[in-house]
């Protein structure tokens, strides 16, 4: 076994047939990335004539030091539960590095560590990648450990819905009724979603500003998602969509329904009154009660309809999603809503409409990304669980992070660094407040 260089051809050819493939594995994230002063290298080992592992690593100089940390982003792409052929790509990649000067191979494989369900309890009898977990720390992988929180370069837990060939009548039995109740009511205050075009970006990123606002973390620039797009965008790896909602549509929906009801309890007043229904009065009195509280909840429902429409016009957009799409799933990477419109809970409808998408282009999952490992209800991310857990699906649990070593010296020089850099930025950032 030889590792070897490949050209971006012989990469994608390898890497689009591994299970374990996402967009972090393509030559048009590498693209992205050395954009931002990552060099991408495009590796494999090769028994005769196959490719048996492979990665895309991304390395990038650290100034103190002037030695190369290497990051595969979930990779590397092999078997790791055959011990021989890891140990083999181990070895051959350690000796690789050193020749790149390189100190440092950070990897975060896309394998699950072990099965959960929806409530984030293990599976008895599920998958189960332990196994492959101890090769790694065998051949001398130092692990970050089992991180609950989003502590790492990716999210170690996820959210994902399996499609696996389901319709959206399937999908949606496993939705919390609450769900699928905000879904239809959306769909009744006319709101839709579409993607957007470049020119549109600028939209993007102002609901992520108000998004980082409110929920107080550092959003990128709009450079970043242009960036993102010019790299992402033709190959359709990446797509944006926005939901909007037209106050006209949800006007007439309102009349509609109020024309209904208002029909209703006057055929049923008139069929009491002439002796053409039989209803108890008690059930007619109550019948009536609850028609004339939703005509009243209708009527203010209108007036505040006019005066959402005097403030924000016949239409307005309500919050959006990026999506990245490559190999099995779907993927929402950042998404968010403008704080003044967000009773309408346009999250709901946008990342259904990224269901969708799934569902009909074939997509084995949905995933929702990034969630939290602890369940407890006191956990400040506890309400992002349960948003994800409510379109049903399940909790996934990946290996982790792990460092391998080239150098020891520099390795522990760099982690001091590190730390110090760290120590110094909180400390700024804290005089500042």
């Amino acid at each position: 076994m030889k590792l070897v260089k490949l050209n971006k051809k012989e990469f994608k050819d390898f890497a689009d047939q591994n299970p374990q493939i996402t967009f972090h594995q393509t030559k048009e994230w590498a693209n992205l990335k050395e954009k931002n002063g990552w060099i991408p290298y495009y590796i494999g080992l090769k028994d005769d004539k196959n490719i048996i592992g492979g990665a895309l690593l991304l390395a990038k100089e650290i100034p103190v030091i002037k030695k190369k940390l290497f990051y595969s982003p979930r990779g590397i792409l092999i078997d790791y539960s055959n011990k021989e052929v890891l140990k083999e790509f181990t070895k051959k990649i350690k000796e690789f590095l050193k020749k790149e000067n390189g100190f440092l191979l950070k990897i975060d494989p896309y394998v699950e560590y072990v099965e959960h369900d929806n409530n984030g309890n293990i599976v008895e009898d599920g998958i189960n990648n332990k196994a492959s977990f101890n090769n790694l720390l065998d051949l001398g992988y130092k692990h970050f450990g089992f991180n609950l929180m989003q502590d790492t370069l990716q999210p170690r837990w996820m959210h994902v819905i399996d499609i696996n060939e389901r319709n959206e009548e399937e999908i949606q039995k496993d939705m919390e009724s609450k769900t699928r109740q905000i879904l239809r009511k959306n769909q009744k205050c006319g709101i839709t979603t579409r993607e957007i075009e470049k020119d549109e970006l600028p939209i993007f990123k102002e609901i992520m500003k108000h998004t980082s606002d409110r929920r107080e973390f550092v959003d990128r620039p709009l450079s970043y998602y242009q960036s993102m797009w010019d790299s992402l965008h033709e190959s359709g790896i990446m797509k944006i969509m926005i939901a909007e909602i037209d106050f006209e549509v949800y006007k007439q929906n309102t009349k509609d329904e109020l024309e209904t009801i208002e029909k209703e309890l006057k055929d049923r007043i008139y069929k009491k009154e002439n002796n053409l229904l039989k209803m108890n009065e008690k059930k007619y009195l109550s019948s009536n009660k609850q028609d004339e509280d939703a005509i009243k909840r209708l009527n203010k429902q209108l007036e505040k309809i006019d005066d959402l429409k005097k403030e924000h016009g016949s239409t307005a957009i309500l919050g959006g999603i990026l999506f990245l799409i490559y190999g099995n799933e779907v993927l929402s990477l950042h998404g968010g809503s403008l704080k003044s419109l967000m009773q309408f809970q346009s999250a709901y409808t946008l990342h259904y409409a990224g269901i969708k998408y799934a569902i009909d282009n074939g997509y084995k999952k949905y995933n929702f990304y990034g969630i939290t490992g602890d369940f407890n209800e006191n956990n400040p991310l506890y309400g992002l669980y349960l948003f994800k857990k409510s379109f049903g699906g399940h909790v996934v649990e990946l290996l982790g992070e792990f460092d391998l070593v080239i150098s020891p010296f520099w390795y522990h020089t760099y982690n001091i660094a590190f730390a110090f850099y760290h120590k110094a930025k909180n400390l700024i950032k804290h005089k500042k407040k």
